[in-house]
């Protein structure tokens, strides 16, 4: 390993190194020079000379794992949200305030180098965040973990407002390419489609299949490493690039017909071309059934040359493979296995299935039932016609395991518990194979896991009690507050030291400063500061002026009613109706703050943006409530611009239906920067109260009991619309056209859906509670003292919340790892 002494500008640590590697990478291998440099210049010799110290660590780490035949994770994902890279790599490097020297020394705004980066377009939210939190704790803890996922040519779109809709643009987040990843040309691998399966005995009469006459794709390797905080240890996170298997049609391209040439390439290149947008609700497209097994395929080949490099018994996989499933999209990972050890290396159905079962795992992240995914078995019979025969089997085993005791029928129990369903247009439960195939099964919260096992999975869990577990979702404040807060963060190290930042349970140790007022005034003052930065993010890139000293009450996540950003908006129209009536008011002023994407085809989701920036449209261009309510969507919502929101947050809006959510890790992350949370008893909001204490949260709102009850014996919101004159009178505006005079029926969909299609999402329901809660939000708020104590209460309560805690629990509960 290099010596952080050495001033080799390759592999030196100091100012002087940097500077000299900088400088030489802007002229040597970019060949450029201060005349005809650009800010994308600067950051890819920057890139490259952090790389450079990387590369060793990378390099070293790499060959410890394999003298040591440690067992590896492979974390299969469809989707990494991970953000900018660069203050991320020199933080957990450790040289940060080095490199930004250097930067200025060579007269370069440190900056301006970082915001050239581009977001890496390889996610849609939540389950990419957390993908990318768990990356950096498996580096930071030491686990021998590699993460595999796609990488997208065009990410998440990015997202214009135009006269208050949501445009989407392609998300060109590799136009320039991208500095932080090494191509792999030797690392490639064959990816087989369509053909048909043919059978053929052995001269013993054993039972070989083969799959033929197939469609050929290649998934190539692209790495990037993932460095551990300060360790030394680099991981890293492989994404497969699809190309042509085949090269050009010589005839066609002979015979001039240059389009046929190339034609197949690129339909085969399209794999990796797009990001699915995600919206909750599972359509079966084709094509995303092939990235699916495209990244699975690939990567499973790619874990096999591994251990067979070291071992030539297969019995050993379970001891040296954990595979983990991100959600249900990589579960084609069960038949693969299978098809791997009995077609390709020659083992019986009995002992394949052993391995595959000790093997992989799968993490479940919803509970809504049109999520799941639910393959047409006629498109998997076409697209993957060996694994449809493999899949049958599973099923037809299964079943015959499955036994019936009291008043249900065989027949019933059989159907609702088969992976391929029994109806008119059978389909392929991608859960229920997960749920057969694996070793573990993982909800992400206790009340998600808990809620898995007594409804959508209930069956599952009688029959297979030992399979089901909890992981609590975590965040890695390494992002989370060392980089995306630095002054808090420097203000706890000050008086606690920096451990937190690998132990976040440290931060209870701040529970003693929570009334002290020097400390409570350094933390409202680097508030305050957060506030001034967005406040001036906000005049530069949307031209209005917000008051920092009002209540920032934000809410950032995707689109979607269950979240209800539609009550936030009300709420907001409550209190302008309320200032209307008495401008006088004394009322603390209050910026809401909206952000997130809804996927392109979400109506609903995109009428409710639509909703909200009418109703700011209003509010902020009335001067009778000026000085006092702001409403804000803040466009193109990202892993860079939830950095800014979120350590200048006030309030945090946790505030999804319950039951619906199923951990949440936003939550934390607000939290942890001292924001104060209003939500429902939902996901990890119920773990979050546990830790800070029901006097340090403000929750409202029906539980799932309560809401399962109202269901049940008849749930009428028009009742609660005709009871409640204020939110009768929002209601109202909404409907009647207030916010959009020019086309008055806009917005009849969301009045409709409140009251005459059932209030599914319980919005009238939980209204009357989350506004009278919003009142005790505003008291609390003009208790400066009171309301900051609150505030680093819950800084001091989250190390549970750290990913490194979640990954320690994977590695004890499901990946069967010792980690120090």
């Amino acid at each position: 390993m290099p010596s952080d002494t050495s001033h080799n500008p390759r592999t030196g640590m100091d100012v002087d190194a940097f500077r000299e590697d900088i400088h030489q990478h802007l002229h040597y291998t970019l060949a450029k020079d201060k005349f005809s440099s650009t800010e994308w210049d600067h950051y890819r010799s920057v890139v490259m000379a952090v790389m450079d110290r990387l590369h060793d660590r990378w390099i070293n780490t790499q060959q410890s794992y394999y003298a040591q035949k440690s067992k590896r994770v492979y974390y299969l994902s469809m989707e990494y949200l991970i953000g900018r890279l660069m203050d991320n790599m020199l933080i957990n490097l450790g040289v940060q305030d080095v490199v930004a020297e250097a930067i200025e020394d060579l007269g370069l705004d440190y900056d301006k180098v970082r915001e050239a980066e581009a977001d890496a377009g390889l996610g849609n939210g939540g389950l990419g965040r957390l993908a990318a939190c768990f990356l950096d704790s498996m580096a930071t803890l030491g686990v021998p973990a590699l993460g595999y996922g796609i990488r997208y040519d065009y990410g998440i779109f990015d997202q214009d407002i135009e006269n208050g809709w949501q445009v989407e643009k392609p998300d060109m987040w590799l136009q320039y390419g991208y500095p932080w990843s090494v191509v792999r040309p030797k690392k490639k691998y064959r990816v087989r489609f369509y053909g048909e399966a043919t059978a053929h005995e052995d001269s013993n009469g054993r039972l070989h299949f083969d799959w033929v006459n197939t469609h050929n794709v290649t998934a190539l390797a692209y790495d990037t490493p993932i460095p551990g905080y300060q360790n030394d240890v680099v991981n890293h996170l492989r994404l497969w690039k699809a190309t042509s298997d085949e090269g050009f049609d010589l005839k066609s391209f002979n015979q001039g017909d240059y389009i046929d040439a190339v034609r197949n390439n690129l339909l085969e290149e399209n794999i990796s071309r797009v990001l699915y947008p995600n919206d909750k609700v599972f359509k079966g497209q084709e094509l995303r059934l092939k990235q699916e097994y495209f990244l699975v395929s690939a990567s499973l080949q790619d874990a096999m040359v591994r251990f067979k490099k070291q071992f030539s018994d297969l019995s050993k996989i379970p001891e040296q493979m954990a595979i983990q499933c991100n959600d249900t999209h990589p579960n084609l990972a069960i038949p693969e296995l299978m098809r791997v050890l009995m077609d390709e290396e020659g083992l019986e159905w009995i002992p394949a299935w052993e391995i595959t079962t000790k093997t992989i795992n799968y993490t479940n992240h919803t509970l809504m039932p049109e999520a799941l995914e639910k393959w047409p078995l006629s498109l998997m019979s076409n697209l993957l016609p060996r694994h449809t025969q493999i899949i049958r089997e599973i099923d037809r085993r299964f079943l015959n395991t499955i036994e019936v005791s009291g008043d249900r029928s065989a027949n019933s129990k059989k159907n609702d518990m088969r992976i391929i369903s029994n109806e008119m247009e059978s389909r392929v439960r991608m859960g229920h194979l997960g749920i057969v195939g694996a070793k573990k099964v993982n909800g992400v919260s206790k009340l998600h896991s808990s809620l898995m096992k007594k409804t959508i999975f209930s069956d599952f869990s009688d029959h297979f009690p030992q399979k089901f577990t909890n992981v609590t979702n975590g965040i890695t404040p390494r992002r989370w507050l060392r980089q995306c807060n630095r002054e808090l963060s420097e203000l706890i190290s000050d008086n606690i030291g920096s451990d937190w930042v690998t132990n976040l349970e440290q931060l209870q140790q701040l529970e003693k400063f929570a009334g002290d007022e020097e400390f409570q005034e350094q933390f409202k003052e680097i508030k305050l500061r957060n506030k001034q930065q967005l406040a001036g993010y906000i005049k530069k890139t949307m031209g209005v002026q917000v008051d920092p000293h009002s209540i920032f009450d934000i809410q950032i996540k995707r689109i979607h009613e269950y979240k209800r950003q539609l009550m936030a908006i009300m709420h907001a129209i409550a209190l302008y109706n309320r200032l209307k009536k008495n401008p006088n008011a004394d009322v603390a002023p209050r910026t809401l703050l909206f952000a997130g994407k809804a996927a392109p085809g979400y109506t609903m989701a995109k009428l409710h943006i639509k909703l909200i920036n009418s109703v700011a449209e209003v509010i902020n261009n009335d001067p009778d409530v000026a000085p006092k309510l702001k409403v804000l969507f803040l466009p193109d919502y990202s892993v860079s611009l939830a950095e800014k929101m979120i350590p200048a947050a006030n309030l945090s809006e946790q505030i999804s239906t319950a039951g619906m959510e199923a951990s949440g890790t936003g939550n934390m992350k607000f939290a942890l920067n001292g924001a104060l949370t209003i939500g429902t008893l939902d996901g990890a909001n119920i773990e979050i109260r546990e830790q800070v204490g029901n006097e340090n949260i403000f929750i409202f709102g029906h539980t799932v009991d309560e809401i399962k009850e109202v269901r049940n014996s008849g749930y009428h919101p028009q009742e609660i619309y005709e009871e409640d004159e204020e939110l009768k009178k929002v209601v109202d505006q909404i409907h009647e056209g207030y916010f959009t005079p020019e086309t008055p029926d806009l917005f009849h969909p969301i009045t409709n859906a409140l009251l005459s299609q059932g209030d599914y999402f319980m919005v009238l329901a939980d209204f009357r509670q989350y506004i009278d809660k919003q009142k005790e939000v505003e008291e609390n708020y003009r208790n400066s003292f009171d309301w900051n104590k609150k505030a680093i209460l819950n800084v001091a309560k989250m190390g549970h919340f750290s990913s490194d805690r979640s990954i320690r629990d994977y590695c004890e509960r499901i990946w069967d790892i010792d980690i120090e």
